[in-house]
């Protein structure tokens, strides 16, 4: 009797459960089905585009924004749309240890197991942090998102709102066929101008293969071809044999007239560095406590984390010509701290100036920033929880057209 007694209180107790997991269930699939705007689709429709067309993001931490590019009939990338970015941490380089706080930089692929709908920051999507290449390097961490709730410990952070939008233009796009979305993440915008600034930086050469694969990008308006050898990324290339991130490149071949158009954009730039140096452009290291966010969100600090590192970062002008114990002492240090910094300037062997607040390339940042009074409505919860860490030139005509088509974790980033 007792057993009978106590089977239908089990069943009532379970079928209780189970729906309220339905309905929390219900709540957080309506966050990552919700449609695209229909601003967004109408910005799509005038660039030549469709929601389920491929798309390729785009993310610079200097500047604070992430690009939304979606591709056109004919094979080639059109932007869409720009988004300030609410929050990012660390220092501009790329990620090197799990716990670091440095949003990763390279290129990655987002791919269908990786767009977490039950993310507790309102939507997510793991970018692919560690790829091939940092693997090879050693480099370690995990989990690198895009999400909401303005709060990063190595990610990139969005407000809700934005992150509705993005996950709505991603989830279109891989359910029309797209097999991974490139993300192309860079410490800024691969400008003569910011080169000859970082000219110096001990990260130099290392962006400078991501310049190759930005200019592969922005002279073809199609998305690279990414591959590894030799400990560095190879763009576009095919070898005689599989290319391993640890075993030196065999002979590689490229589409020709890619190639060339990349060589004479590289040798332009170039030029462009060593006028600009010669003209008194002064290389610097840019120093921040923890990152940053875009100027659009100045008035909005107290609801970003750790609020209090959001200042102005601060420019270390370098010696061009350094003596040989700074050099080495420099090398040992990728990232730059901001003790080192201050160090540097009580000694008087640098001159430190405030760096000015970055004025937005785009007009329709601030009004999109304005567009989104509340950032989340979970950042309290998140606070207590702390859970989840973690002008484009056009291509020539005569370079053909290729088309090319997981749960966030409670980890340390």
């Amino acid at each position: 009797m007792k057993t009978r007694g106590i089977a239908p209180a089990l069943g009532l107790a379970v079928l209780a459960a189970f729906a309220l997991s339905a309905c929390e269930q219900s709540g957080l699939a309506h966050r990552s089905l919700a449609p695209i705007p229909s601003e967004t689709v109408a910005l799509m429709e005038q660039a030549g585009t469709t929601k389920e067309a491929p798309m390729l993001i785009r993310a610079y931490k200097k500047e604070a924004e992430l690009e939304i590019w979606k591709m056109r009939s004919d094979g080639r990338y059109v932007h869409l749309k720009t988004f300030p970015m609410c929050r990012w941490s660390g220092q501009l380089g790329p990620k090197r240890r799990q716990g670091d706080r440095q949003v990763p930089e390279g290129f990655y692929a987002i791919g269908p197991a990786q767009m977490n709908p039950n993310s507790s920051y309102y939507l997510s999507f793991n970018v692919g942090y560690p790829n091939a290449l940092d693997r090879a390097l050693g480099h370690t961490g995990g989990d690198i998102m895009v999400h909401g709730a303005c709060s990063s410990a190595g990610c990139f952070s969005m407000t809700d709102k934005q992150i509705a939008e993005i996950y709505a233009i991603a989830r279109s796009s891989l359910a029309g066929g797209q097999r991974a979305i490139q993300m192309q993440s860079f410490p800024f915008k691969m400008t003569a101008e910011n080169l000859a600034k970082h000219r110096l930086d001990p990260n130099i050469d290392f962006w400078k293969q991501l310049k190759e694969g930005s200019d592969h990008f922005e002279v073809s308006l199609q998305e690279p071809q990414v591959a590894f050898c030799n400990r560095r990324y190879v763009f576009n290339a095919a070898g005689s044999a599989n290319l391993d991130p640890e075993a030196a490149c065999p002979p590689l071949k490229q589409d020709p007239e890619i190639a060339q158009a990349v060589a004479e954009k590289t040798a332009k730039d170039e030029a462009k560095i060593a006028q600009l140096a010669q003209s008194g452009v002064k290389p610097v290291r840019i120093v921040y406590q923890d990152g940053g966010q875009h100027p659009a969100f100045a008035s909005r600090v107290p609801e970003v984390s750790r609020p209090e590192t959001i200042l102005p970062p601060t420019e270390i002008a370098l010696d061009e010509k350094p003596n040989r114990g700074a050099g080495a002492a420099a090398a040992k240090s990728p990232v730059v701290t901001l003790a080192a910094a201050k160090a540097a300037a009580e000694s008087r062997q640098t001159r430190v100036v405030a760096l000015a607040p970055m004025r937005s390339d785009h007009r329709d940042l601030s009004a999109l920033a304005a567009s989104d009074p509340s950032p989340t409505n979970s950042v309290k919860k998140l606070a207590r929880s702390n859970k989840e860490a973690g002008d484009i030139p056009t291509p020539p005509a005569s370079i053909g057209v290729r088309k090319s088509a997981a749960a966030h974790s409670t980890k340390s980033f």
